[in-house]
């Protein structure tokens, strides 16, 4: 697996390299300190994941993750930071990142690094459990009928915002997984979202 390391602490990426590559199944391309690197490095290498950390100087990776995405909609970002702040989790999955992970879940790194190159999306412990939270707020309201979405669609929405693959959705709602994907292909075109990243990011401010 080819990845791009960028964090503004050279100790940390320089340690997070040598760690990884130690594993045999990582080759870190190159490492870069801020949001703007992150885009060279990017355009320059196609990576195939890239491990990036929010605040940053000159430019923080939530701007590079949405420059980034605007152009490479398939690419894999993997964001591992120091703060777990409601805002910063929300607009991180908003622009489409594959994960948020928390660097004192040290030991989560690797596995989450090849879970995102797989095509999974990767939230730590500390994230998930906020998620709940995050999604009750009454305030926020989405007409769903208003966009052709049935009750059954929205029972799948609700599913997929709680996390549940495909198989799991398929178990709670007694259908096959062919007729999940067909379900989900459908509610993403008819609230034009990308993946279900960002359905479930979708429901948590429209709920």
């Amino acid at each position: 697996m080819r990845i791009i390391i960028v964090d503004d602490d050279n100790l940390v990426s320089l340690s997070l390299k040598t760690i990884l590559e130690a594993s045999g199944e990582i080759e870190v391309l190159d490492i870069g300190r801020n949001g703007e690197e992150a885009i060279v490095l990017f355009e320059k290498y196609k990576p195939d994941v890239l491990l990036m950390d929010i605040r940053m100087t000159t430019m923080s990776g939530l701007e590079a993750a949405k420059e980034i995405l605007s152009k490479h909609p398939q690419g894999k970002i993997l964001f591992l930071t120091t703060f777990s702040d409601d805002e910063y989790i929300i607009q991180a999955l908003s622009l489409g990142a594959k994960g948020y992970i928390l660097k004192q879940d040290f030991d989560s790194i690797l596995p989450a690094l090849k879970a995102v190159y797989s095509g999974q999306n990767v939230y730590g412990s500390n994230i998930v459990e906020k998620l709940p939270t995050l999604m009750q707020n009454p305030t926020r309201k989405f007409d769903y009928e208003k966009h052709g979405i049935t009750p059954k669609e929205m029972e799948l929405i609700v599913l997929v915002s709680k996390g549940l693959n495909n198989k799991e959705i398929s178990e709670q709602l007694y259908l096959s997984e062919g007729t999940i994907r067909n379900y989900l292909s459908s509610i993403l075109e008819k609230l034009q979202l990308r993946d279900r990243t960002q359905l479930a990011i979708f429901y948590l401010n429209n709920t």
